[in-house]
């Protein structure tokens, strides 16, 4: 019987130079330290717990959910359970959403030294006036829907609007977030928001006013600022930017509560690539904004803008391709 031979992991000299290697990190751990002990880095060390951002996530499908019964859910939802399935995810979705406020607000109030201001009975009644919402939410995405219906004729059904397409992804997410925005809710409307964009490239701050109706086809790229208003039935492409112009250096403070994003009216169309800036600067209704428009000031009503067609320059073999 042949004698088996153990052959080591690794030698005696790679364990000592891993070792040697190993030895090279509590430096750099003790240098981490002692930067984020100064006013240049930042952390979030401490005694209050921040909102947990996988929790909101699962807040924000947790909604969609109860907006959009049978659709999200696991298993097969039947009529005559639905009272019983709304009442407990409505019910769960308020615990959920109440903690998640608290420490919203306690983390905001410890971070700016702020007196005691009541966390926990403010965070449920905030989280209570949220589910008080629902209701209009489900009412306004129901015109967003009809609104994609009517404007893409690649929309073949609510079904494939709802389960598919990323405006309208983005645009439920986002009417979440406004309400939490209008209750002055801090930090979570965001959170909400940017996982919006994250999914979609849609970025829509929480505090833009939108309409009822409101169609984002494609969607990649559109930009919607903080004090932008539209108005009903508003269709955009990708690539739109409702923006603000151009910024002081200190604009974080000097411009917060000031109107810094356009006024789109209603029934307006912007095709893609347009971009609109200045708070200043209104769409009038029915106007139609061509692709690839820069604009800074108002447009009347039923106004069209369109750029000049360009001059095409063609090269290749004369008479044959290119």
């Amino acid at each position: 019987m042949t004698e088996s031979i153990h052959i080591p992991e690794h030698c005696e000299h790679e364990t000592d130079s891993i070792n040697r290697l190993h030895d090279n990190i509590p430096p750099v751990v003790r240098t981490l330290v002692d930067a984020w002990q100064t006013e240049d880095c930042f952390d979030h060390v401490g005694p209050v717990p921040i909102p947990s951002h996988t929790a909101i996530i699962d807040i924000i499908y947790q909604v969609r959910q109860i907006l959009f019964p049978g659709y999200f859910t696991k298993t097969k939802l039947h009529g005559s359970n639905l009272e019983y399935y709304l009442g407990k995810e409505t019910t769960e979705l308020y615990e959920r959403l109440s903690r998640e406020i608290i420490l919203a607000i306690r983390h905001d109030c410890r971070r700016t030294n702020l007196p005691c201001s009541n966390c926990e009975e403010r965070g449920h009644r905030m989280a209570l006036s949220f589910i008080r919402t629902l209701p209009g939410i489900s009412a306004l995405l129901s015109t967003d829907i009809r609104a994609t219906l009517a404007g893409d004729p690649a929309a073949n059904s609510s079904d494939e609007v709802i389960f598919c397409y990323p405006g309208l992804l983005a645009t439920s997410i986002f009417r979440m977030a406004h309400e939490l925005y209008l209750l002055k809710v801090p930090l979570i409307p965001r959170i909400m928001a940017e996982h919006a964009h994250s999914l979609t490239g849609i970025d829509i701050h929480p505090g833009a006013a939108i309409g009822p109706g409101f169609f984002i086809d494609h969607g990649t790229g559109v930009v919607i600022g903080e004090t932008s208003v539209i108005g009903a039935n508003v269709r955009i492409y990708q690539g739109v930017t409702l923006g603000a112009l151009s910024l002081p250096k200190d604009a974080g403070t000097k411009l917060k509560d000031q109107k810094r994003h356009p006024t789109i009216e209603d029934d307006v169309i912007i095709y893609a690539n347009s971009t609109i800036l200045g708070g200043g600067t209104t769409i009038g209704s029915r106007a139609v904004i061509g692709g690839n428009i820069w604009l800074t000031e108002s447009v009347p009503p039923d106004t069209r803008v369109v750029l000049k067609r360009p001059e095409l320059v063609y090269s290749g073999r004369k008479g044959g391709t290119s």
